[in-house]
């Protein structure tokens, strides 16, 4: 299937919190939870990430942005549209579970790019 490699998880529950600004992705017995900032900040779109190498948009000022709608694509990701407009971010399957699987990593990297650009999150 487009957007999914063999062995990625596929999450079998999606749930907003917005009050604690958290989308949870439940595999099973595990769950995992990324911000709305994260993933705002990390939109696999090109207008975050760019056409290419070295052409990343650092995303400042979204600590406190919301999700307000999330809709399915196909079988294999999901659009959400942030409170700031951002819409045009599609989040695959396996680009959700990297996240997972590398959030803090991730988080770090966003930080240390932020406190380089002398840029605030909030």
């Amino acid at each position: 299937m487009p957007g999914l490699e063999r062995d990625t998880p596929i999450p079998t529950e999606i749930t907003l919190d917005k009050k604690r600004r958290m989308l949870v992705l439940g595999y099973g017995d595990l769950s995992h939870e990324l911000s709305f900032e994260l993933l705002r900040v990390y939109s696999p779109s090109a207008e975050v990430r760019g056409h290419g190498p070295g052409q990343e948009v650092l995303q400042v000022g979204k600590k406190n942005v919301d999700i307000n709608e999330l809709e399915p694509v196909g079988m294999y990701a999901i659009r959400p549209t942030f409170s700031d407009g951002h819409n045009s971010g599609i989040y695959s399957w396996d680009y959700l579970y990297k996240l997972c699987a590398d959030k803090q990593g991730v988080w770090n990297e966003y930080l240390a790019r932020m406190e380089k650009a002398g840029a605030s999150r909030g």
